[in-house]
């Protein structure tokens, strides 16, 4: 057709005879015109601030007006021809809905997109970021986030579903009552933190990963600092508390407080950086076992994970790398715990408390996440398919806000009880009731605690 169909300055050409007339420059230009009209409307449609695109459009159609003669009239109807095609095969969006679709209540967002001074506060206050913050996160995952044929509502814009699921996991709510304060529906609820937690982890799984390079050498500093060389960072597990989970035996869920709950490792380094997460098991699991269980252990145990230099210490000790953690993890050649006990010598007693100090990082990063992202602070129900890879995508948050300099308010981990009394909330980190059994130590392990306790003492 498009081979076919051609506009000569002498008329249409028509099986090879030339009918009709040609164009006067009137018609070319409301020809013009009109398809200007067409593709400034579409931009109009995507652009949030409408009244700037209207403005631009009207200049668009009044330069347009006044430079009709200089139109080339070859150039104009393959213009004509692919909005036509473009227009056919529905690549530009509706100007305006369909009457039968709803058009969505604006609510919070029509609040975020305020640009007075009071923007940033609003956006930490709902959002846990900035604007600008926002806005990059927001156009890294635009291209994952497709919008969807609907026939009953308006398709929700990228940014929009970005921040829908970073509200339900910075507010916590749930949509128990099928609608929240943010103004967003059910469905689109959990539809929109679906299709964010897959497009994080599409886009940014790097955020969480075993340092290299630069990024190693400034974690190994900052445990030298502290009286640990060649430690990489620290280990421990949290509970997300959810509601009794469907179709399993919820005495497996059950942690010794009896409540349902689902347990999650992170290793963490000083500046709060999580650097490995292992989610999903129920919390009747406990420590070791989810350490049994996960990536991190075959890694290590495969020599892949501590591959650098290693560090002379005292007794002529050589180490690679190894984490601190507490007394729920036995002492291994690359898990070093505290001494533990009552009656301890001086140097035992200097090392626990270095150690616990150091080992302080992980329930501050801890606080940090869970006081900002509040979903997993408290009980809540959730699909217990796609729990763990929401966790993840909080961690990658977690990251994406440490990198970019997002400070903590630390009046997040505070809250009024039911009797009134102001309390620091529940992190969800249980400590042992008693230190596990170390018959499966070895000498090598237990020499490596003590010839870092030499250290210190040295020191």
């Amino acid at each position: 057709m498009h081979k076919n169909l051609s506009f000569p300055a002498a008329g249409m050409v028509i099986d090879g005879v030339v009918r009709g007339r040609a164009l006067t420059i009137d018609e070319r230009t409301a020809i013009a015109a009109a398809v200007n009209v067409v593709l400034y409307r579409c931009q109009l449609e995507r652009t949030a601030g409408k009244m700037k695109a209207a403005a631009r459009t009207r200049q668009k159609v009044t330069a347009l007006a006044s430079s009709g003669e200089g139109l080339d009239l070859g150039a104009l109807s393959d213009t004509v021809l692919q909005v036509c095609c473009a227009l056919g095969c529905g690549a530009f969006p509706r100007a305006t809905p369909r009457w039968w679709m709803k058009r969505r209540t604006g609510g919070t967002w029509e609040d975020l997109c305020q640009s007075d001074d009071a923007a940033n506060d609003y956006f930490r206050d709902k959002l846990r970021m900035s604007p600008h913050v926002f806005c990059e996160i927001a156009e890294t995952l635009s291209p994952y986030l497709q919008w969807r044929v609907t026939f009953y509502r308006v398709p929700l814009q990228p940014d929009h579903i970005v921040v829908y699921a970073l509200y339900r996991w910075a507010s916590g709510e749930t949509y128990d009552s099928g609608t929240c304060s943010f103004g967003i529906r059910r469905a689109s609820g959990i539809t929109a933190v679906r299709d964010v937690t897959a497009a994080l982890l599409a886009a940014y799984l790097d955020k969480i990963s075993w340092p290299t390079g630069v990024q190693k050498a400034v974690v190994l500093r900052a445990f030298a600092d502290k009286g640990f060389p060649n430690c990489h960072g620290c280990i421990d597990c949290t509970h997300i508390y959810v509601d009794k989970p469907a179709n399993a035996n919820g005495e497996d869920y059950c942690d010794r407080k009896r409540r349902f709950c689902v347990q999650a490792q992170v290793v963490v380094d000083m500046n709060l950086r999580v650097l490995d997460v292992f989610v999903g098991y129920p919390g009747s699991v406990h420590d070791m076992g989810m350490l049994h269980l996960s990536s991190l252990w075959e890694r290590v145990e495969s020599g892949q994970l501590f591959t650098g230099p290693h560090v002379m210490l005292p007794f002529g000790v050589r180490t690679n790398g190894y984490l601190l953690g507490d007394n729920g993890y036995p002492q291994s050649e690359w898990i070093v715990v505290p001494y533990g006990g009552l009656a301890q010598h001086p140097t035992e007693a200097r090392f626990d408390n270095k150690q616990k100090t150091a080992r302080g990082a992980v329930e501050r990063a801890f606080g940090r996440l869970k006081g900002m992202w509040r979903l997993f602070l408290r009980t809540h129900k959730c699909n217990m398919d796609t729990l763990p890879q929401q966790f993840i995508a909080v961690c990658i948050l977690h990251n994406i806000l440490i990198d970019a300099g997002i400070p903590f308010d630390d009046n997040l981990l505070w809250e009024v009880g039911p009797d009134g009394v102001r309390c620091r909330v529940d992190l969800g980190m249980h400590a042992p009731l008693r230190p596990v059994c170390m018959e499966s130590s070895t000498g090598d392990s237990l020499i490596l605690r003590d010839a870092l306790a030499e250290r210190m003492g040295a020191q």
